[in-house]
């Protein structure tokens, strides 16, 4: 009898070991299983990150005149000015004896009532005497566009006026807002997105680097700063405090400077070099 018991207790003992084994051995396949299907999945898609805006390093603290000019003390920067047939003929050697380091020349613009394109009539002089005074130089474009094509066409005007000449700044799509009244009077936000895309990635193509100019209204109520930051931004708001939150790389400060050279007023503007 006892030994009848021993054998039983002996089976009994084996069947649970093969039973054990068996739920190892399932347990072994499913974690195998899982690997294998992990790793035929496709990879997930992640988000990508959303661009940003850079915000201002600066303050009003951080500016003060330095004889004619806004300068930055908390870092460094160059005075310039900016100039178009308003202006008339410039006496250059004048400016640059002033203390002007760099200049952006109006090449030309549209007529915000008929959109006809026009050369500026001092273009061509302003970028020669200019560089031959020893002036950095860099180009703007004054656009009423209301189409992409309108945008286009304004972008090879630009490249024509130059013909070739290498600008030392950026090339600059001016677009502004004039009146309700205006050809331009309608255009919306996301076509000036489309408009300012097609102008800058054109002269880019060409080999210039581009900037966008903007007063803080119509940086709010028609760009989306933050789809243009591959872009250099140049700033319009009078006063000489930096109250912008954004980082940008010139400042035009003043409409009614006075300078050596220059009959009447002309913009002052300041340069942040980001290196």
């Amino acid at each position: 009898m006892a030994r009848r018991k021993k054998k039983m207790s002996t089976v009994l003992i084996s069947a649970l070991l093969a039973v054990g084994c068996g739920v190892l051995a399932l347990l072994l396949a499913l974690v195998i299983w899982q690997a294998v299907w992990t790793s035929l999945q496709p990879p997930a898609a992640t988000t990508p990150t959303a661009p940003t805006v850079a915000t201002n390093p600066y303050d009003a603290a951080d500016f003060e005149y330095d004889g004619l000019f806004l300068a930055c003390t908390a870092g460094k920067s160059l005075p310039g000015i900016d100039v178009s047939s308003h202006q008339g003929k410039v006496d250059w050697q004048k400016v640059a004896d002033a203390g002007v380091k760099f200049v952006f020349v109006r090449l030309g613009y549209r007529g915000y009532r008929n959109g006809a394109i026009h050369e500026d009539i001092y273009a061509k002089t302003n970028l020669a005497q200019a560089r031959a005074a020893g002036l950095q130089v860099g180009a703007y474009f004054f656009s009423q566009a209301i189409s992409e094509e309108e945008a286009a066409e304004e972008a090879a005007f630009a490249l024509k006026v130059l013909d070739g000449f290498q600008l030392d700044l950026p090339l600059v799509y001016d677009w502004e807002y004039v009146a309700e009244s205006a050809r331009t009077g309608e255009v919306t936000k996301n076509e000036l997105m489309v408009y300012t895309k097609v102008f800058c990635d054109a002269v880019e193509k060409a080999g210039y680097d581009p900037m966008i100019y903007f007063n803080r209204h119509l940086a709010e109520s028609h760009l989306e700063l933050k789809e243009l930051t591959a872009y250099a931004f140049w700033l319009a708001m009078y006063t000489d405090e930096m109250t912008y939150p954004y980082r940008v790389d010139f400042w035009q400060y003043s409409d009614c400077g006075r300078i050596p050279g220059i009959e009447g007023d002309v913009d002052l503007n300041i340069w942040m070099p980001r290196s």
